[in-house]
């Protein structure tokens, strides 16, 4: 477990990443459709399962901010089964080195990949785990973004957490080029039961799921490698290479991240996934949520009236919004009829939504 002091240098650093500036970019979230297997997967790195070789690679990591295209290749491959859900992660790096080896220790001072699960969809209570070269772990639950005052429970462990690294090269030899690395990793669906009658596994149905890549510039200091500095002796900064693109330097956005669909069907097989008009409204919502953030940290204040944060329709699909702004002693809410399902969707201050039947 990280002491106190390890946990609030690393809020610290992500509240001076975030803050609440936005982008406005319009960046539509990736989807991927992973198939059921039969059989359960060998976690060995090796990723030689006949099921991955059915399996398609998502697109190729990009920036985090969607712009530049990223020095080394990264891709994932994802498959399910009653037990677990399975992630096959190819990443090229020339220079494999890692050093911390204490589960819990803050993963992205090496290189990393890293896992972002949102089971419900509504941005809060979700997951993160992350991995370096050596195959260890830090897994974390997050009550809510860092956007808000949130909690960050570090003693949070995925147990039964199943993880292997291959490495096309050799670990922490700075005399040779590498080709990169392999992680396989299986997680179970039980870590993100509720309840005790909870049937968590989203058989025919998808969760929001991004993945991050960090990647450091690297220096060889007494042929060890080590984060680069720049004159002045500060680290210089990390590299951020993502599935689904963020539009600013921030995973914690979990309205942004993709859709995984969890098909029934057999590995082999075909489906078909949409993102439904529904997360189209929800996106417009957010919109407005962070229009009303910005009007607050400039007039210390919410706007009691839409037009104050937004002087445009809001169309969906050829169909227009009709949102609503409702003040409160401790916030907002902003809700909206849609006009694709009639149910009522409403954002709080905090960001989290709330669906009405």
């Amino acid at each position: 477990m990280h002491s106190r002091s390890k946990l609030l240098s690393l809020a610290v650093f992500f509240v001076g990443l975030m803050g609440y500036s936005q982008s406005e970019k319009g960046v539509t979230p990736k989807s991927y459709i992973a198939y059921k297997t039969s059989k359960e997967i060998v976690i060995d790195g090796d990723g030689a399962d006949k099921d991955w070789e059915k399996a398609a690679w998502t697109t190729p990591f990009v920036d985090i901010e969607g712009v530049e295209k990223p020095k080394y290749n990264t891709q994932v491959k994802m498959l399910w089964d009653d037990n677990y859900y399975y992630i096959l992660a190819k990443i090229e790096e020339p220079h494999v080195w890692a050093n911390l080896r204490q589960r819990d220790t803050i993963i992205f001072y090496n290189n990393d990949f890293e896992v972002f699960i949102d089971p419900d969809n509504d941005t809060h209570n979700y997951y993160e785990l992350e991995i370096n070269a050596l195959n260890t772990a830090w897994d974390l639950f997050i009550n809510k973004p860092y956007r808000e005052k949130n909690t960050v429970l570090n003693d949070w462990n995925i147990t039964g957490l199943k993880s292997a690294v291959k490495i096309d090269g050799t670990l922490n030899n700075a005399s040779d080029v590498d080709k990169g690395w392999t992680l396989e990793i299986a997680i179970p669906w039980s870590v993100y039961k509720t309840s005790y009658f909870d049937d968590i596994v989203p058989k025919d149905k998808f969760w929001k799921v991004n993945f991050s890549r960090v990647n450091w510039q690297h220096s060889v200091v007494d042929g060890k490698y080590e984060r680069k500095k720049d004159s002045e002796g500060k680290f210089l900064p990390e590299y951020n290479w993502v599935w689904s693109p963020m539009g600013v330097i921030n995973m914690h956005e979990p309205e942004k991240w993709a859709y995984v669909y969890f098909s029934s069907k057999e590995i082999g097989g075909q489906d078909t996934f949409t993102i439904p008009q529904e997360e189209k409204v929800k996106w417009e919502l957010y919109t407005l949520y962070r229009a009303q953030k910005r009007y607050f940290d400039k007039n210390k204040s919410w706007a009691k009236s839409l037009q104050s944060i937004s002087k445009k329709n809001i169309v969906v699909d050829g169909k227009t919004l009709k949102p609503v702004l409702e003040n409160h002693s401790s916030g907002f809410n902003i809700l909206v009829k849609s006009p694709f399902s009639n149910k009522t969707l409403i954002i709080k201050e905090d960001g989290k939504i709330i669906t009405n039947e």
